[in-house]
């Protein structure tokens, strides 16, 4: 069964406000409403045919000729198509208003149909890996068309050394409902339900930690005391969602013969071990030229003796609080994106104009910000919560680039469109450096430029650093949850083990921030996620340094290597760029360029 759009009003019409006129979305292309007939017409049609794909194949595969197989691979992902299509609607609906009951009970009937519909399905996977590997590779040669989907059959074979036994891998699928993704529910709708009490007002948790931002100091610690008030009041909740998802994970890795927690996300993300852990070291042994570095430069800009964690993300003394009108970000953007190529402008233009994206923060709507590309026969949405903040403007950019990147490959098919954790961030974080690049090239002043540095850097130290230490944090919290119960101070205790290492000697932490790991959602939906965006941010920078070197013909290999999809691994992808992520250096020439601008901004202090 398709997994749910991570989190995140159906509407054609925009949602105007102090922004401008926000877009929202359209998901009439998926389907017009709950009781459409396509979408009676298709769970019909999934439970026929779920039924008929296992009477035809179940037991047969090993038996199959090349052109056979393709055949039943093609049904399968015509299956995932339909399956994809059902599970975008009732999820991006649900996270437009998680806190409506009716849209909780549509996303719950269509889980529960589709994986009991879904069920019969469960023998592909573990018989296609009992296959020998010379009547598989017979079958490649005989059907040119099954060979493109090499890689796909290569990443289900990657897990043969841990697959359960027929009986026990459908007793885990149907059980799932009730599983994981009953507690990530129940994590999503408390999250969306907090309300904070900042200065008179009451917020949901984007706007609460959107005033972290603010330049007034004053308000910045009312959000941050405010936030841990309300996470204190809900840890015991949290530390239990992420006790059971812990120990539900650690009981079935255990089944599965996992070396590690972190394997399966490893094999996910079609990554080597070593290459992680590479970046992982990378990453920490530049935490003093880079987080503490910065962070003690931005501890004199504030005229302070320290930092407390409302100065992380505080502008700086020099800033105003200019709000960027919605029209604006979006001509930003779109120029930023057409001065790399004007294919790349074209793609992104549909997604302002047909209800592709949804960008007004409203009571309930889920928060943070993502690309979700539904199925490959209709088109990514993006939803935002666009509050007019500079950084809202690079979260349109990042966030943009990701369905831009979904669009290409498309082509692709639904069984090879789908990119792992760590090269889906590619084109995201390349569309913010666009971005970042066309408003630094545009600055008018020193001044201005400074500004513009800074906040680049911050971001870049949020994707490197702080994701590096967020997979520490997880490492450590799985691994101690392995030796029995965690209270709510334990895992306080292990948040905080890693903030100080990370953020550096400028920082003291207030009483309450040791709760902060409780509202991340990677943590629970998605356990070692977080690497993917120090490795997207590394592999971004050593490819943007090839782009400006003014390497002829990069934009074609660029388009071709999105167009690709989950096709090819990274060794394949990169190579036509001089590149290659196993290299132990190649790391340092990605974290070399935000030191670099960490010299620039030192160099303005003379």
């Amino acid at each position: 069964m398709r997994d749910l759009p991570k989190p995140v009003f159906d509407a054609a019409a925009g949602h105007t406000g102090e922004f401008g006129d926000l877009p929202e979305w359209d998901l009439s292309d998926l389907y017009a409403a709950t009781d459409a007939p396509e979408l009676e017409r298709d769970l019909s049609w999934l439970e026929s045919e779920c039924a008929d794909f296992a009477k035809t194949y179940e037991g047969k595969l090993a038996g199959l000729s090349g052109a056979e197989m393709l055949a039943c691979v093609e049904r399968h992902e015509k299956i995932d198509m339909i399956q994809g299509r059902i599970m975008s609607y009732a999820g991006l609906r649900y996270y437009q208003l998680t806190t409506d009951p009716d849209r909780a009970k549509f996303l719950s009937d269509c889980q529960d149909k589709l994986t009991t519909y879904s069920t019969p399905m469960v023998f592909f996977t573990l018989e296609l890996n009992r296959v020998d590997d010379d009547a598989l590779a017979a079958m490649f040669e005989e059907s040119d068309g099954l060979t493109r989907y090499k890689p796909v059959f290569d990443r289900l074979r990657a897990m043969r050394p841990h697959q359960l036994s027929d009986e026990l891998e459908k007793f885990l699928h149907d059980q799932s409902v009730v599983g994981s993704a009953a507690w990530n529910r129940l994590f999503d709708e408390t999250v969306a339900g907090l309300t904070f009490h900042v200065n008179g007002e009451d917020l949901p948790l984007e706007a609460a930690t959107t005033l972290l931002t603010e330049q007034d100091r004053t308000t910045r610690e009312a959000a941050a005391r405010e936030l841990a008030r309300v996470f204190g009041e809900n840890t015991k909740l949290f530390a239990r969602v992420h006790n059971t998802l812990a120990k539900e994970k650690e009981i079935e890795d255990r089944w599965r013969e996992m070396p590690s927690p972190q394997h399966g996300r490893h094999l996910a993300n079609d990554v080597e071990p070593e290459v992680v852990e590479a970046l992982r070291n990378a990453v920490v042994n530049a935490y003093p030229k880079l987080s503490h570095r910065y962070y003690d430069l931005k501890r004199r800009w504030l005229g302070l003796d320290k930092l407390e964690v409302w100065d992380r993300n505080a502008p700086l003394p020099i800033e105003d609080d200019r709000v960027v009108q919605w029209d604006e970000a979006r001509a930003l953007v779109m120029d930023a994106y057409s001065g790399f190529d004007a294919e790349m402008a074209k793609i992104a233009e549909p997604f302002f104009d047909r209800g592709w994206i949804d960008a007004a923060v409203k009571p309930g709507k889920a928060p943070g910000a993502f690309a979700h590309p539904t199925v490959t026969d209709v088109h990514p949405y993006v939803m935002l919560n666009y509050l007019g903040k500079p950084r809202d403007v690079m979260t349109l950019a990042h966030e943009l680039g990701h369905g831009v990147h979904q669009v290409l490959a498309a082509d692709q098919g639904e069984l090879l469109s789908s990119t792992p954790l760590t090269l889906a961030e590619t084109a995201s974080v390349f569309g913010e450096m666009l971005t970042f690049r066309k408003l630094l090239d545009n600055a008018k002043s020193q001044e201005e430029r400074k500004i513009l540095l800074a906040g680049k850097v911050e971001d870049m130290i949020n994707t490197v650093v702080r994701q590096i230490a967020f997979y520490d944090f997880e490492c450590k919290l799985h691994d101690a949850r392995q030796k029995g119960e965690l209270t709510p101070d334990d895992i306080n205790a292990l948040w905080m083990s890693v903030q100080g290492e990370s953020l550096g000697p400028a920082f003291t932490f207030m009483d309450g921030y040791e709760t902060f790991w409780s509202y991340i959602p990677h943590f629970v939906h998605s356990p070692f996620y977080v690497y993917a965006y120090a490795f997207g941010d590394g592999l971004v920078n050593a490819l943007y340094a090839v782009y400006s070197e003014g390497d002829a013909g990069f934009q074609e290999r660029y388009f071709d290597m999105l167009r690709a999809g989950g096709s090819k691994h990274h060794k394949e992808l990169l190579a036509p760029f001089g590149l290659d992520a196993s290299d132990p250096t190649f790391w340092d020439k990605g974290l070399s360029m935000i030191s670099g601008f960490i010299d620039e901004l030192e160099a303005m202090e003379d």
